[in-house]
């Protein structure tokens, strides 16, 4: 039977939840002519993405908020529907650690809400704290409950952690009560979802970011113009994550990072060949460029230094093995 005959019906797929997939930023070493046309410009880079994916993640704003022009032209550069997801500034999560920052964050905010309903989730994406950070769990919880409960709740917010111990069925349930996402990730000292003693979905929508290991396909580029690493088979498992969120009528994102395999649009389209071999409600169809546009930039800005490695400079060494990565 074809996959299209397995599809659901209309009345279903209104009732499970919607996914969006693209990719961990729209800008990268070596897209240009792999993933982008040969001589496009990048100022047309996020017209053309938005004809491939219906969503990206925007790593830039991680290093500082956006200006209102760039935002405003993010929002004239894609269609109606497409959607935006964010990284929280590092200086919220990495150099304050949710301590004083409601001024940035607010700023943040505010200037992402230029995008209308083209915004999504915003991620807080922590690093692996050690006990110069937070002594304990608990510890995190005395910033983190009352900074949660001082979220808009307008907007959408999705929450990253690194360090595994943490990871319980306490920490799922204050998320739940404050609808924030748990992130899931695929990275290698990280549980996966089916890992997890506990239920994983804590808000109306599901947030997913396929890592990768970067230190360990780093050692064999750092030119992102193809598939480095086979792997098929946690496609497949991500792909079975997010039918099951589907399914429970949670709305799901996925971020794919070019560590994950090594060239993130190819990963993207293995996802949804995948997920419409399931018979699920089809993903990747093409869509028509947007109108001309000439405000605000078009392109995600490159990585800068993280001034966050300079804010921890002082603090006692992390003797774990596990590392912090900013994907």
């Amino acid at each position: 039977m074809a996959a299209d005959d397995n599809r659901p019906s209309d009345k279903l797929a209104e009732k499970l939840g919607a996914v969006r997939i693209g990719t961990c930023a729209f800008t990268a070493a070596g897209w240009p002519g792999a993933f982008y046309p040969a001589g496009l410009q990048p100022r047309d880079f996020l017209a053309y993405y938005a004809t491939q994916f219906d969503s990206v993640e925007v790593d830039s704003t991680f290093y500082h908020s956006p200006p209102a022009r760039t935002v405003e032209g993010w929002r004239l550069k894609t269609p109606d529907d497409f959607i935006f997801a964010a990284k929280v500034p590092q200086i919220v999560t990495h150099e304050k650690c949710l301590r004083d920052c409601d001024t940035e964050f607010r700023e943040f905010v505010a200037v992402m809400e230029i995008l209308g309903p083209k915004l999504g989730p915003m991620l807080l994406q922590f690093p692996y704290f050690n006990q110069s950070d937070f002594e304990s769990c608990d510890d995190f919880y005395l910033v983190l409950i009352p900074f949660l409960k001082r979220l808009p709740r307008e907007h959408k917010f999705a929450l990253e952690i690194r360090n595994k111990q943490w990871l319980d069925a306490r920490f799922a349930e204050t998320l739940r009560e404050y609808n924030v996402a748990l992130a899931l990730q695929d990275q290698s000292w990280m549980p996966t979802p089916t890992q997890m003693k506990f239920d994983y979905v804590t808000a109306d929508f599901t947030y997913v970011r396929l890592l990768g290991d970067r230190k360990g396909i780093e050692k064999q580029t750092k030119v992102w113009d193809k598939v480095i690493v086979e792997r098929a088979k946690e496609i497949w498992h991500w792909v079975d994550v997010c039918a099951t969120t589907v399914r429970r009528g949670a709305a799901t994102y996925v971020y794919v990072n070019n560590h994950f395999a090594g060239h993130a649009p190819t990963t993207v389209r293995e996802f949804q060949r995948l997920w419409n071999a399931k018979g699920m409600p089809e993903l990747g169809r093409p869509r028509p460029l947007p109108p001309p546009a000439d405000a605000g930039a078009g392109a995600d800005e490159p990585a800068k230094p993280s001034r966050a490695k300079a804010a921890r400079a002082g603090r006692a060494p992390d003797t774990s093995k596990e590392p912090t990565l900013f994907d």
